[in-house]
């Protein structure tokens, strides 16, 4: 009986140990589940944000790259309006000499005629000094004439010279300076006028276009050529359309 007893006890103690360790184990394994969907999530997440940060990553080289390109055309452009800028400060002090120069020489001319005007005390003395003075009346009109060819080019100069010292600034042409439309076409918004160089027409100059004493249009100088020049129709500024015979006029005329 004795015996019975204790086998008994000792079945209920194995299933006692037994039960005690399947929830141990149990409970282990939850655990580690737990831990393994737990590293599983931030495997994931990890795995997510290397993705977003390779993308990001290319992005920002693509667009690095794209900035480079762009400091390096950016550079080349500044060299080359500097260029620009040196070759036309260099031609305008070049007018500006030749035209101290041809001032200087109109001045002598202007002195010699006076002194030809009032010296006449013989008839061989007055026929050699009408020859002098006919040569010194042509000179001076040579040197006019190549001192207004000479303004016109130093204008010119500084108007280029301007679009990079000034761009916003505008050009004034000559309140004289007074054309007609040639040719116009309403499609593309160009005309072609009847004033060109010889009448002062400079590019970038602007000018009005009007019709019976009523404003159309607002053109700008784009070519200049002798007696001719091309101009565009400015955005904002087309009233209606330019026809052939529209008067132009300056939209800042000079005070000289």
């Amino acid at each position: 009986m004795l015996i019975r007893i204790s086998l008994i006890l000792a079945i209920i103690a194995g299933i006692a140990v037994g039960t005690l360790n399947f929830v141990k184990v149990k409970t282990i394994i939850e655990t580690t589940r737990q831990e393994r969907d737990k590293w599983h999530s931030q495997y994931d997440q990890t795995f997510a944000e290397l993705n977003k940060t390779k993308a990001t990553l290319k992005q920002t080289q693509t667009e690095l790259a794209d900035t480079k390109q762009q400091l390096d055309t950016t550079k080349k452009d500044l060299a080359a309006a500097t260029s620009k800028v040196n070759d036309l400060s260099k031609q305008l002090a070049t007018l500006t000499d030749n035209l101290n120069k041809a001032n200087s020489d109109l001045e002598d001319a202007k002195i010699a005629l006076e002194k030809f005007k009032t010296a006449f005390p013989t008839p061989e003395l007055a026929l050699s000094a009408a020859k002098d003075l006919k040569a010194a009346q042509d000179r001076e009109a040579a040197i006019e004439d190549e001192k207004k060819v000479l303004q016109r080019e130093l204008v010119r100069t500084q108007n280029k010279l301007a679009v990079y010292e000034s761009p916003d600034k505008p050009v004034a042409l000559p309140a004289s300076l007074l054309g007609k439309v040639l040719v116009a076409d309403p499609k593309w918004d160009f005309v072609v006028l009847n004033v060109g160089a010889d009448q002062g027409a400079m590019e970038r100059g602007q000018l009005l276009v009007n019709r019976d004493g009523h404003l159309v249009a607002k053109v700008v100088i784009t070519s200049v050529q002798k007696d001719r020049c091309i101009a565009n129709v400015m955005p904002g500024w087309k009233l209606g359309d330019v026809i052939e015979g529209d008067q132009v006029i300056p939209a800042y005329p000079s005070e000289s």
